[in-house]
C-alpha cells in the first residue's frame, strides 16, 4: 500500500518535515510526496491520495481507457509530460468545475487524482482527503464589503467542516482587525463580538449586530463575554501562547465551538510551535489543516460543542 501528500504551493519542506520519522517516501515529484504504507494524519497536506496505484500504460487511449475503467471523475496534478499527460486529460469525461457561492455544500460525488510519473506510468488514487480538485477550494468572491480577502480561509473551514454559525448564534472574533472575519459571520446572520486594540474597518463596525471592544484578547475573561455559539480567533501571537489562551476559554465551558489561525513565526516551526500544534491535534473533536487560502499558518477547528 502507498500514499500520496500533496504539499500546497511553497510547502513542500513543511509537509515533508511533518512525515519525517512517521512514513518512508519512496519519491517526491515537485509536491506530490509518494509513500509507503496507510495515510498518516497530515495537517500540511492540501490532498491526501488514499491506496494510490500504479498503472503501465501503452498509449494515451490506453491509459484515458484505464482511469475510466476505475470511475467517472478525474483530476490532473501535472508534474512533468505537461503535453502527454494534458492529452490523456482530454479524454477523460469533462468535470465542471465552478466557483462556490459561501455557504455551500460539499460536492457529492468522488474526485480521483492522477498524474503521469514517467511516460507510460500513471499514478491514480480513485480516493482522496479532497473533493476540490488538487485541494483547492475557489470562491465567488465579495470584491464590495470585507476589508480584507481573510475571510477566504474561514469560509474554507466551515465548507470543509460542513457547519457554520446560523442566524442569532453568538460569536467571538478576537484579532478581529481590520474586520474581515467579523463581516463573514455578520453575513450569517450572526451577532458578532469583534475584539481588537486595532480599529475595525467603518463599514464593518457599523454593521447591524456587531459589537467592538477595543481590548486586548488575551485580557479578556471568559465570564466578561459569557456563553458563546463559537470562537474565532485570527490573532497574530506565538502557537503556544493562542494554545494558552484556547484551554482558558475550553475550561471555561463557555464555548465549544474553535475556530482559530495558527500563526507561524518564521520558515521553520521551532520545537515549542511544534509541539503546540501537536497539543492543538490532541484537543477531542479537532482539526489541524493549512487550507488553500491559508498563508504560512494552519488552522485549527472544533466543530462539535
Amino acid at each position: 500500500m502507498k500514499t500520496a501528500y500533496l504539499a500546497p504551493e511553497d510547502f513542500l519542506d513543511e509537509l515533508l518535515r511533518e512525515l519525517s520519522g512517521q512514513v518512508k517516501v519512496e519519491r517526491v515529484q515537485h509536491r506530490l510526496v509518494v509513500a509507503s504504507g496507510p495515510a498518516v494524519s497530515a495537517a500540511w497536506a492540501q490532498n491526501i491520495w488514499f491506496d494510490p496505484q500504479e498503472l503501465r500504460i501503452e498509449s494515451i487511449t490506453r491509459a484515458a481507457q484505464a482511469l475510466r475503467s476505475i470511475q467517472r471523475n478525474w483530476t490532473l496534478y501535472s508534474v512533468d509530460l505537461h503535453r502527454r499527460a494534458q492529452l490523456i486529460a482530454e479524454k477523460l469525461p469533462r468535470v465542471a468545475t465552478r466557483r462556490l457561492v459561501f455557504p455551500a455544500a460539499l460536492p457529492s460525488s468522488p474526485m480521483g487524482s492522477w498524474t503521469l510519473l514517467e511516460k507510460d506510468l500513471v499514478l491514480a488514487a480513485a480516493n482522496c482527503s479532497s473533493p476540490f480538485p488538487n485541494g483547492e477550494i475557489h470562491f465567488e468572491e465579495k470584491k464590495e464589503g470585507p476589508p480584507s480577502r481573510a475571510y477566504l480561509k474561514l469560509w474554507e473551514t466551515l465548507t470543509l467542516a460542513g457547519t457554520h454559525p446560523r442566524a442569532g448564534d453568538r460569536c467571538l472574533d478576537l484579532g478581529s482587525s481590520p474586520g474581515g472575519w467579523t463581516w463573514a459571520l455578520q453575513g450569517l446572520g450572526a451577532q458578532v463580538l469583534s475584539v481588537d486594540k486595532a480599529p475595525l474597518a467603518e463599514t464593518v463596525a457599523s454593521l447591524p449586530g456587531v459589537q467592538v471592544l477595543k481590548r486586548d484578547a488575551f485580557t479578556l475573561d471568559p465570564t466578561e463575554v459569557g456563553r458563546l455559539d463559537w470562537f474565532f480567533s485570527d490573532v497574530i501571537c506565538y502557537p503556544q501562547k493562542l494554545y494558552e489562551l484556547v484551554t482558558r476559554w475550553l475550561g471555561s465551558g463557555l464555548c465549544g465551538r474553535f475556530v482559530c489561525t495558527i500563526k507561524l513565526q518564521g520558515k521553520e516551526p521551532s520545537a515549542e510551535d511544534r509541539r503546540a500544534i501537536q497539543a492543538f491535534a490532541a484537543i477531542p473533536g479537532s482539526t489541524v489543516r493549512h487550507g488553500f487560502h491559508n498563508k504560512h499558518e494552519l488552522t485549527w477547528m472544533k466543530s462539535t460543542a
